[in-house]
């Protein structure tokens, strides 16, 4: 399988590039950044860490390497993932992405192009993050109703998003459950006087340092509470789930895949 990433040199697109030319059965074949990078022209195996040449320069035009490849990995803006989604539709190459901070509307762009090419988008590619996405599920089919439901999310200082893909991914799965929208159940934060909105979801998003990527769900309950928390340590296991997700979708027909397919977790 032949993979070009997007966003090569950035905090994910580095260690994926890394895993994909290591990883049996995958070659890199090209990497994108974005024009005016004083990266761009240079080795890609050097820009990425592998410690050697590859003998292929980093591009900053996707569409004049697209050709090389079968599948995209990316993870760089949303701007450029959008320009990579509709390359991808139209050159017939799969594609993954780990970027967050789409609108619906947005979404509404990569379901609609699952007709076209198989895709993964919207999710978490940590196998430890979805089995704990997992077990939150579990949990909160049994305890929705009868517990108050808090969401932390943890990262960098430089992450734009907040709350997190991740933290509103749980949010919509509990809104899912209780037969509503995110919208009517989210509190973001809380300042003032007053008491806890009930059957609300709180989110609380920390931005500090280089934090890689905490979450935690609390079930609070009368007496007592559960907590349900992933902790990440690198962007590795990131890195690798995406890397996953591509070869998962080597040789499939069109359509919308899930990290659930990928991790076996239905």
């Amino acid at each position: 399988m032949k993979v070009i990433v997007v966003g090569c040199h950035g905090q994910m697109g580095q260690p994926i590039s890394r895993f994909v030319a290591e990883r049996e059965g995958m070659e890199l074949v090209g990497g994108v950044g974005p024009a005016g990078r004083d990266y761009i022209g240079r080795d890609l195996g050097q820009v990425v860490g592998l410690g050697r040449d590859l003998g292929i320069p980093v591009a900053d035009d996707l569409s004049s390497v697209i050709d090389a490849c079968d599948a995209l990995i990316d993870v760089s803006s949303v701007e450029q993932c959008l320009e990579t989604l509709d390359l991808a539709v139209a050159h017939g190459k799969a594609l993954v992405t780990a970027s967050t901070g789409f609108s619906p509307e947005q979404f509404e762009r990569f379901e609609a192009a699952g007709r076209h090419i198989p895709i993964i988008f919207k999710c978490n590619t940590s196998k430890m993050v979805n089995v704990m996405l997992k077990l939150v599920e579990i949990a909160a089919r049994a305890l929705v109703d009868e517990t108050d439901i808090e969401i932390i999310d943890q990262h960098d200082r430089d992450k734009l998003d907040a709350p997190s893909g991740t933290a509103v991914i749980i949010g919509n799965m509990i809104a899912e459950l209780k037969g509503t929208t995110l919208d009517e159940l989210a509190e973001y934060g809380r300042e003032g006087h007053g008491a806890r909105k009930p059957g609300g979801v709180g989110f609380h998003s920390l931005r500090a340092g280089d934090i890689t990527s905490d979450h935690k769900v609390y079930f609070g309950g009368m007496g007592e509470r559960l907590e349900i928390t992933h902790y990440s340590y690198s962007d590795d296991c990131f890195a690798r789930g995406a890397v996953d997700c591509a070869a998962y979708l080597q040789g499939k027909p069109a359509g919308v895949y899930s990290i659930k397919d990928v991790f076996d977790l239905r």
